[in-house]
């Protein structure tokens, strides 16, 4: 029996979609992630759209490979940076020294992929979206779906040297995309749209990052009449998820229940000191939380601790080890679908009973 204080049971586990399922777009790269799926029904299928990471195969002795998007001339370069110039703080960034400022080691791009069964990948999409702008120049991340009317919203991340800020875009085939420009400017990502306005406003989270460190990030809510312009910003949630003693971010879009609004969020669990001290950033895990139907700011109630951690192989071995970090959640029936990212490196998707995911929550 699952209550507040026993983790729900998993269905079944799949891994959908490992880096060398796919090919790289750019010459002389090598793709080394494919996580933090968005994921929605369409035409009879699930699409997703999967964060696909690369970097230079080219190693040279002394130096490490930065690359960038040069929107002007809309193709990937690499600065190659002597070891003496930058530190390195993790496998996937550098700070320079010169400027305090970071770089990323790799690229990334979303690429559509298709599946029938919602377990396994039937095709891959031809169009995948790179990036284009110059708030682009360090790449696409992170994307969340939601179908609102007869089209499909993407909010997803975009880095440059101007920082991490969430864009919009829309498709009605997953083959082309409209971008709609910056929505939330930096810092500010894990944006997600409700999959419904509540009364006549879009609703969505979206998690600021801020500098001055008064409190570590926090899930706030934010309305728009339009889905560009966003206002009337209140906090959701931060420190009342205990378990999370680095920080929270925003999941998945919510679903419809009888008792609420149901998402997962994820939350970060710092190092200990000897994971610390053999690298390792911690852990992520996902715990569920209930809103309010009719007033998304009301939380209606929290799990008391994570519904879901690393379990499998391919969650806790991978680029960066111990990473469950959902980024979908579809209903089956009595069933629902949690598409995530695992270790930084796979996506993967786990079925749970809805009730089971509903008794997390007291």
């Amino acid at each position: 029996m699952v209550t507040p204080d026993v983790m729900p049971p998993r269905l079944h586990t799949k891994l959908l979609v490992k880096p060398t399922d796919v090919q790289p777009q750019f010459v002389g790269f090598e793709v080394i992630g494919t996580f933090n799926p968005a994921a929605v029904d369409f035409d009879g299928e699930v699409a997703l759209l999967i964060r696909v990471v690369e970097r230079p195969i080219e190693t040279r002795p002394g130096y490490i490979a930065l690359p960038f998007w040069n929107h002007e001339q809309r193709s990937v370069a690499v600065d190659w940076r002597s070891l003496d110039e930058v530190d390195l703080i993790d496998p996937r960034i550098v700070r320079i020294k010169a400027s305090g400022h970071i770089r990323l080691t790799f690229i990334s791009y979303l690429l559509p992929a298709f599946s029938r069964d919602g377990s396994s990948i039937d095709r891959f999409g031809e169009h995948p979206m790179l990036p284009a702008t110059r708030y682009e120049t360090f790449g696409v991340e992170d994307a969340r779906l939601a179908k609102l009317d007869d089209r499909y919203y993407l909010t997803y991340v975009a880095v440059s040297p101007h920082g991490i800020s969430t864009a919009l875009a829309s498709t009605a085939d997953f083959h082309s995309f409209e971008r709609h420009g910056i929505i939330f400017c930096p810092e500010n990502k894990d944006v997600l749209l409700f999959p419904e306005k509540i009364g006549d406003e879009f609703v969505a989270f979206h998690r600021p990052n801020p500098n001055a460190h008064f409190s570590p990030p926090e899930i706030w809510l934010a309305r728009s009449p339009d889905l560009i312009h966003w206002g009337r910003h209140e906090r959701l949630l931060g420190a009342e998820a205990s378990w999370a003693s680095v920080k929270v971010g925003g999941g998945v879009s919510p679903i419809r229940t009888e008792r609420g609004w149901l998402s997962l969020y994820h939350g970060h669990i710092a190092p200990t000191a000897a994971e610390q001290r053999a690298g390792s950033i911690g852990q992520y895990a996902a715990a569920s939380m209930l809103l309010d139907l009719g007033d998304p700011r009301r939380i209606v109630g929290l799990s008391p601790h994570p519904i879901m951690r690393a379990e499998a192989d391919f969650e806790r071995l991978g680029y960066l080890p111990n990473i469950v970090f959902p980024t979908a959640l579809l209903r089956r029936g009595e069933s629902v679908d949690v598409y995530y990212g695992a270790a930084d490196t796979c996506t993967g998707v786990a079925r749970y009973a809805l009730d089971d995911l509903l008794a997390t929550i007291p």
